[in-house]
């Protein structure tokens, strides 16, 4: 596998945006068919048709489930990531309860992702924790949800969503999204067999490489595109 190979299977394609058609899906499947990325990650009513246009293809299918704040009870997400996974998801990127692991109930906490690790695990998928980090904000707490997905067992801890949007001093919305900070941190406190997934924020070929740097193995991207074009241009190397 090649430098642009490696970089391509980092990436999961994100086809997350509201607006987006049955046609926009259809179309960013196939650039993720194009580019040979690691997977697509889709709304729960869209993993049907993913499964059909990439089937024959070497590119996973992923599931968002609580998306975007994590409101959902603890049964609901089950039952979304059951319902993914039945569609053709191999891959569930679930959003904490965040306002559970800001009042500190970590039970809470730790019983959902335990749960919803489980039920993916028994349907063969795998499971990336979002922690939404632009509002987990506080070192304590990262550690914290690290050393519990550790504990219950998920695949990926994981910094947002990219929608994790906060008001600013100016009246504004916006947000951060992965930094390498979080990603080193994550790194540093989740067990071995954890891997980590950046996400929001991700838009070019250094982005990319930093978080690689910093121990990130998956990234969230819609600017899958540019990066690998730039890629194959600065190393010399088509896909």
């Amino acid at each position: 596998m090649n430098k642009i190979e490696e970089l391509a299977k980092m990436i999961d394609h994100s086809i997350l945006q509201p607006s987006y058609t049955d046609a926009d899906l259809e179309k960013q499947c196939e650039v993720a068919k194009k580019y040979k990325v690691a997977s697509v990650c889709v709304k729960p009513y869209a993993v049907r048709k993913a499964a059909r246009i990439l089937k024959g293809s070497d590119v996973k299918v992923g599931c968002v489930i609580g998306f975007p704040h994590g409101n959902s009870t603890t049964e609901v997400k089950v039952f979304e990531a059951e319902q993914a996974c039945t569609d053709g998801a191999t891959e569930i990127d679930m959003v904490i309860n965040i306002g559970k692991a800001l009042g500190g109930d970590w039970d809470y906490v730790e019983n959902e992702i335990r749960n919803v690790t489980e039920s993916c695990h028994k349907n063969n998928a795998i499971v990336k924790v979002i922690f939404e980090t632009d509002y987990v904000t506080k070192e304590s707490d990262k550690i914290r949800l690290c050393e519990i997905c550790t504990i219950a067992g998920a695949d990926f801890v994981k910094t947002s969503t990219g929608y994790g949007y906060v008001r600013q001093p100016d009246g504004s919305y916006n947000y951060k999204g992965a930094t390498v900070e979080d990603v080193e941190l994550m790194r540093k406190h989740s067990g071995p067999m954890v891997q980590v997934k950046c996400a929001g924020g991700v838009r070019t070929l250094d982005d990319l490489l930093k978080m690689r740097a910093a121990g990130a193995t998956r990234s969230g991207a819609t600017a899958t595109e540019a990066m690998l074009e730039e890629a194959e241009r600065r190393f010399g190397i088509k896909l």
